[in-house]
């Protein structure tokens, strides 16, 4: 790995993290926007889901258009709106100014996030190379879930609210910079014409799915399956749907998102409104799991060098779910539990790289863009859709919850066993 590489990996790994870390940042400041911009407490959720809602909804469309347009290309527009909505919503003094940046911030995300990772996928062959960087870029996205949650505690309570979207002005300038330096661009030699039929149905299915419009959902994205089959150049052909690495593989990657962010949001509940955790304290009680994160993305690219990606996936989510489910069992007598979410944060981004492992190496170079934005799809739909979810088993009660959670990863690792196609180092088709 030349000094290039490691720069440029550098850069596009940063962007990455400060993405993942706007998804949760702005969790903690709810009250405190809500004050300061008049937005009343019904409407405070519009903040984190309309940015959710456009990272998710949109996310294959750009991944997609990434392949076509160039990624590089998209990656420095997506970095310059996300600077620019940033410093908007820093500056806001309404909601509705508030709110519109969070959406630009939402397209950003979606445009910035699969054209990084296929960027990165691109840097280094398919091998132990890009299993390591895969590996890094797991544990810095699932950290930076967890370090949002601290982060924003802590700049509310010392400074403001607003510098959560200040820290993006900074990092999109210094990307901006460096990228056009570091970066070289990858375009097709002919460019394919956008399926504009299968955009607006996918991206409208899946905005109606994470919206909670199930039957909506499933009518667009079963319209979006017809006419795949249909025009001569597909958003996404259909022999990528038909692929066991990319439909099981990304079935895997909602699923270790949706299980592993709920369980935050369902720890976070319980120690504030049951043990007392203020909210800077009960962020903090997470700083185990974002180790655990860390170390699970530093050891996954051994783990799936020694037993392949098949085996790295559904050991993930079994050690997961042994992990998950002696939190039943938390109390102010026994916060020590507590400890074990490093572990489960150590299995599961080992399932988070080995899903990517082998979504990405089941398809070719040229369609790494596609790839990638089916890979951070299902990871956005998984975080958007598996709190709601949680939060619906969470009215049962702790304990249901709980071990809800840790039924649906061990029965996930029992399925991705035999479903997902075994490679120990997938070779792109």
């Amino acid at each position: 790995m030349t000094n290039t590489k490691r720069a440029a990996m550098a850069v596009l790994l940063t962007a990455s993290f400060t993405l993942a870390v706007d998804f949760s940042i702005l969790n903690v400041a709810l009250p405190a926007i809500g004050r300061d911009v008049g937005l009343p407490l019904g409407r405070l959720p519009w903040v984190t889901t309309a940015f959710a809602l456009c990272a998710a909804g949109f996310t294959l469309l750009f991944g997609r258009l990434a392949d076509i347009a160039g990624r590089r290309r998209t990656f420095l527009a997506g970095m310059a709106a996300l600077g620019v909505s940033s410093l908007v919503g820093g500056l806001a003094q309404t909601a509705e100014v508030l709110l519109a940046a969070r959406v630009v911030q939402g397209l950003a995300t979606a445009a910035v996030t699969p054209a990084a990772l296929a960027l990165l996928t691109t840097l280094f062959p398919a091998g132990p190379a890009r299993d390591r960087a895969l590996g890094l870029n797991g544990a810095l996205m699932a950290a930076g879930f967890t370090t949002g949650a601290v982060l924003g505690g802590v700049l509310t309570g010392l400074l403001s609210w607003r510098w959560a979207f200040f820290l993006n002005v900074a990092v999109a300038a210094v990307v901006l910079v460096a990228a056009p330096v570091l970066i070289d661009d990858v375009r097709p030699e002919h460019r394919p014409r956008i399926d504009w039929a299968g955009a607006v149905t996918v991206t409208g299915g899946l905005l109606a799915l994470v919206h909670g419009w199930l039957p909506v959902g499933v009518l667009l994205l079963g319209v979006f399956w017809f006419v795949e089959r249909k025009v001569a150049q597909p958003l996404v052909p259909v022999r990528v749907l038909r692929s066991r690495g990319v439909g099981w593989g990304n079935l895997a990657g909602l699923l270790a998102f949706a299980t592993e962010t709920s369980l935050v949001f369902v720890l976070t509940i319980h120690l504030q409104d049951v043990l007392g955790y203020s909210p800077l304290k009960a962020g903090l009680a997470f700083a185990a799991l974002g180790l655990g994160t860390v170390a699970g993305g530093m050891a996954a690219p051994r783990v799936i060098a020694r037993i392949g990606a098949r085996g790295a996936l559904a050991g993930g989510f079994v050690a997961q779910a042994a992990a998950t489910l002696p939190l039943v069992l938390l109390g102010p007598d026994r916060p020590w539990l507590l400890a074990l979410t490093f572990a489960g944060g150590v299995a599961n981004l080992v399932a988070i790289v080995a899903f990517m492992v082998t979504v990405t190496n089941a398809l070719p170079l040229a369609d790494q863009g596609l790839a990638t934005g089916l890979a951070t799809m299902s990871q956005q739909v998984g975080i958007t859709v598996g709190t709601p979810v949680m939060a619906a088993v969470l009215a049962g009660g702790f304990v249901p919850a709980v071990a809800a959670n840790a039924a649906v990863a061990l029965a996930a690792g029992v399925l991705f066993s035999f479903a997902v196609p075994p490679a120990r180092t997938a070779v792109a088709a």
